[in-house]
């Protein structure tokens, strides 16, 4: 039986420049880039030299302490560039792009029909394994783990983020194809939700239960969801899928070819045109940047959203996970007294002069600016009034930094990813880091604990 979730604590941050409901075709990139960052804790080890020919879905590298975990190419065409870094560690394989894709087949697949353990061996064959990550940890899933539960979040809430709805239309057979595979996966059942009040292709799916979210973001996060459906012990594994995701993998299984599309919402006060664009996996960002065109040139370009993206040049490549690029103001400037006087135009989850309390549903221009400098946490309690989870934030946020192993456990760090953090961090009079924080300390669990 499905159970609703209804988020009470929160923060909906409502910012100008909304995508658009319009869907356009980005022109094709001349290069695309897979960046091995992108896979946390993964060590790559290359399958293909520079220079080689390659066909979409041939495999690039593989993770080097899981060997049956491969990385595929999103297009068809040459390997120009390996980038290194500092002791030579892999920070970008370059492809240029052929004209038109060809690609290899891997062979279609009936879910329904199809066991576990050739449905996984698929899955890892064709590079669509990287899409499935895991809670403890918030890394890829060990394919050697069987999961208590899968987790798919079609709804979301942060800011400037792609609207679900909207991207899924018409991919109804891919997405009922994926869940059916995933549902043969788990001893538990496959958790979708969707927005309350939407429209979600998600909707009428089987083999899995539907959940309807409502409330301020954080409710679209999938930790969120987790939290208040079926919470991570220690000891226990949960997946977590994207639904974005969930239609490469329904292609895969219904054409045996892995197509690395994508509906990528460009976003933000900066875009003269915010709206959706098709592109696929790893493409040139100012394909579609400059088509829509920018308001002013000091701006910053987000892979992801606003909260917890990653900060990047036009020039370089979209993200394997991305499904959200968001453009606003830099924010390299100062107001005289700005402590001191009464805010109009900023969000604030606190009364003491500012206002925004009193305009809910107003939308504002904010930019990168953190209104402050780094300084010592002060317990101010505004992290616990937006911050969901059935967890004390601030105590877990110390334990990461003290690297007190046995009081994480103890507050539930199993069960958390750094994006789950974003909202806190945002909200932080102290300016601390929040999200670095919580992945330093999931990287030590992992490390110490495994």
């Amino acid at each position: 039986m499905s159970k609703d979730i209804k988020i009470k604590k929160g923060l909906t941050i409502n910012l100008k420049g909304e995508a658009e409901k319009t869907l356009s075709k980005a022109p094709r990139s001349r290069t695309f880039a897979i960046r091995p960052k992108d896979f946390h804790l993964v060590t790559p080890k290359m399958v293909v030299k520079e220079g080689a020919k390659i066909k979409a879905g041939d495999v690039l590298f593989y993770s080097k302490s899981e060997e049956s975990i491969k990385f595929v190419t999103p297009v068809s065409g040459t390997l120009t560039g390996i980038e290194r870094g500092a002791k030579r560690v892999i920070t970008e394989i370059l492809i240029e792009a052929d004209p038109q894709d060809s690609f290899k087949e891997f062979g279609i697949l009936n879910p329904d029909a199809a066991q576990a353990d050739v449905i996984k061996e698929l899955l890892l064959s064709s590079g669509c394994w990287p899409f499935i990550k895991q809670r403890p940890y918030d890394v890829i899933a060990n394919p050697n783990q069987t999961p208590k539960a899968i987790f798919v979040s079609g709804y979301t809430t942060a800011p400037l983020a792609a609207d679900l709805d909207f991207t899924l239309q018409g991919k109804e057979t891919q997405l009922q194809a994926a869940i059916t595979a995933l549902s043969k996966l788990t001893e538990g059942s496959v958790h979708v939700s969707i927005g309350k009040n939407g429209n979600s292709p998600l909707k009428g799916m089987t083999h899995c239960e539907i959940h309807q979210v409502s409330g301020p973001h954080p409710a679209g996060n999938v930790g969120t969801q987790i939290g208040k459906i079926n919470p991570v012990n220690k000891g226990e594994v949960v997946w977590t899928v994207a639904a974005q995701d969930l239609v490469i993998i329904g292609d895969l299984l219904l054409t045996g070819k892995f197509n690395a599309e994508r509906v990528i919402a460009l976003a933000g006060s900066c875009v003269k045109t915010p709206k959706y664009y098709t592109t696929k996996i790893g493409a040139e960002v100012s394909t579609f940047v400059y088509d829509s065109g920018l308001t002013e040139d000091n701006s910053r370009i987000i892979s992801g959203d606003v909260l917890s993206g990653t900060q990047i040049s036009p020039k370089r490549h979209l993200g394997f996970y991305a499904n959200t690029v968001s453009i606003i103001p830099e924010g390299d400037d100062y107001e005289l007294f700005g402590w001191n006087k009464p805010v109009f135009d900023k969000i604030s989850p606190s009364r003491a002069l500012t206002f925004s309390w009193m305009m809910p549903k107003k939308k504002y221009d904010l930019d990168t600016n953190t209104n402050g400098e780094h300084r010592a946490f002060v317990v101010t309690g505004n992290y616990e009034e937006v911050f969901p989870l059935d967890m004390f934030p601030l105590q877990m946020l110390k334990a990461c930094m003290v690297k007190d192993l046995d009081q994480m456990e103890a507050l539930g760090m199993y069960e958390v990813a750094p994006e789950d953090f974003a909202l806190t961090e945002f909200v932080c009079v102290s300016k601390q880091p929040h999200q670095k924080i919580i992945r330093e300390g999931l990287d030590l669990m992992y490390k110490e604990i495994g």
